[in-house]
């Protein structure tokens, strides 16, 4: 019997007998089937072309079907070879030589070569290229120091930089830089994301939408086949409802395990993961236009939010409140002589007086769900409360998560004065580039939803990103952390700890730092 037909049934078995169960109150008897691992997903992924998403919940999927030229090393953020076998860079790292990978061929049997390279690459970069319509590609960012991709023969490829980069070769291991088969683009256009093609460990089986995405094992994958059969993601984007589905076994692996319900999971029937990662979470606060376009105002936010309740009462212990905007697991680069903005209504009243926002009115963008946004919906209640608290009268309004993106991404100019969000990230560089330039303003392509502008935070970055001694960079960036804390563009909440929980049947599972999702290494009994 085909493995997707099996699945499908293993699952409709498993879904019949669970129904059963939760209206009888009692445990459900059916297992999941062996071989087959199936994830409980925060949402519905919004496409699965590496290039064309932003969400660390697609990510975990995309990262077992494609590889890059490079990936982290397990357990860290340090870089090492992947599809890429070794590379060379030039004095004035201005130019990465990439020696590639023999006798790798895609999923649709097309080669891998350095002509696929510069496809991907182009297809990001270049406005004229022929696919490059099958965008938008949001995270190109990352790749504009590229000036050319050139296929120096079959099984080399050279990128010659504008300036040197600090950021590169992280960001060819982040899904952006994951590559892509031309031959199933050439084939399915702007479709790619619903028909992808890979050289990772697992094939794309099927994608049934609202309900889940399947993937089987790659026999032939270079760095050796994986253990399990298939994977199943399913998207659950109800917190309570993926609990209860981890606990009666209708899903074999929970990830983002809400902060109430891991005392659940203490028993032997199950293993909880936890990792520390670069985590961010904090509210986009519209500096272009209504109250928060007044500091003052945007520093009695930050004043009047409770987060050490958020993080103690809501988040149970799992989080850390934030200082700034980069998360204290780039060590290197977090500026620990910064204090977090202490829980101080009192003084939020005095500058909200002093800005003339006495009554202010705010809209308040909440989601319902999505990658690292923990329990947005109680966090959203409890922040709408501390605002209430000091004067400034806020309503929320709450979207499902892709829904919220479409909401929040282009810009809040004419919509909201606030949102929530979370970033997981690779680099000190990745988070404040895309998210506090004045470049990255979301007409200029970016993620700088609030329009933040401020031109010594610009020129920091910039410098940041061109400097090779990573003591240098680190100045630049402590020097930022402090203009942008004090600046407040966002409320800073809280760092996470990623969590995870799998039943007693999964083996060979780590989180990593990188949030990613790996699973060649997975097994179930």
């Amino acid at each position: 019997m085909h493995l997707l037909t099996w699945t499908r049934r293993g699952l409709l078995a498993t879904g019949t007998a669970l129904a059963l169960s939760f209206g009888l109150g009692l445990p459900a008897t059916a297992q999941t089937p062996p071989g087959v691992l199936i994830v409980g997903q925060i949402a519905e992924p919004k496409a699965l072309d590496p290039a064309a998403v932003t969400a660390v919940n697609d990510f975990r999927i995309l990262m077992n079907v494609y590889d890059g030229l490079v990936r982290y090393k397990s357990g860290t953020l340090e870089v090492e070879p992947a599809l890429a076998t070794s590379w060379e860079i030039s004095e004035d790292g201005t130019e990465y030589t990439f020696t590639l990978r023999e006798g790798v061929t895609f999923h649709d049997g097309s080669p891998f070569n350095a002509e696929a390279v510069v496809f991907n690459f182009e297809r990001m970069l270049n406005e004229d290229h022929p696919y490059h319509d099958t965008g938008p590609f949001p995270l190109a960012f990352f790749f504009s120091s590229v000036s050319s991709v050139e296929a120096v023969d079959d099984l080399t490829v050279k990128f010659t930089l504008s300036e040197p980069y600090a950021p590169f070769l992280s960001n060819l291991a982040y899904p952006t830089g994951l590559i892509v088969s031309p031959a199933a683009v050439e084939q399915h256009g702007a479709d790619f994301g619903r028909n992808p093609s890979g050289t990772g460990a697992f094939t794309f089986a099927e994608w049934r939408s609202n309900e889940a995405v399947v993937v089987e094992a790659n026999p032939d994958y270079w760095d050796g086949a994986p253990e399990l059969q298939a994977v199943v993601f399913r998207p659950i984007t109800d917190a309570n409802t993926r609990t209860a589905e981890m606990l009666a076994g209708g899903i074999d692996m929970m990830v983002e395990v809400p902060p109430v319900a891991l005392s659940q999971f203490q028993d032997d029937a199950f293993q909880v993961f936890e990792q520390a990662g670069p985590h961010v979470w904090f509210l986009i606060l519209n500096a272009k236009e209504g109250p928060f376009a007044d500091k003052r105002v945007r520093q009695a936010a930050n004043y009047a939010i409770n987060k050490e309740a958020l993080v103690n009462d809501v988040l149970e212990g799992t989080a850390e409140v934030a200082a700034g905007p980069t998360p204290p697991a780039f060590a290197w680069a977090y500026n620990e002589a910064l204090e977090p903005y202490p829980y101080d209504p009192e003084k939020a009243k005095e500058l909200i007086a002093e800005a003339g926002a006495e009554g202010a009115e705010l809209t308040f963008y909440v989601t319902e769900g999505g990658s690292g946004m923990l329990d947005p919906v109680a966090m959203g209640t409890a922040i709408q409360a501390d605002l209430n608290a000091v004067g400034l009268d806020t309503t929320i309004e709450t979207y499902e998560w892709n829904t919220f993106l479409g909401q929040v991404n282009p810009g809040l100019e004419g919509k909201a004065d606030m949102a929530e969000m979370a970033w997981m990230t690779n680099d000190p560089d990745t988070l404040p580039f895309l998210a506090l330039r004045t470049e990255a303003w979301p007409d200029k392509g970016g993620f700088n939803s609030g329009y933040y502008s401020n031109p010594e935070v610009d020129e920091l970055l910039e410098k940041a990103r061109v400097a090779t001694d990573q003591d240098e960079r680190a100045a630049l960036y402590k020097q930022m952390q402090e203009i942008v804390q004090e600046d407040a563009p966002w409320v800073f909440v809280a760092n996470w700890k990623q969590n995870a929980v799998t039943n007693d049947r999964v083996e060979g599972f780590e989180l990593q730092p990188s949030f990613f999702l790996l699973l060649d290494e997975v097994s179930k009994d």
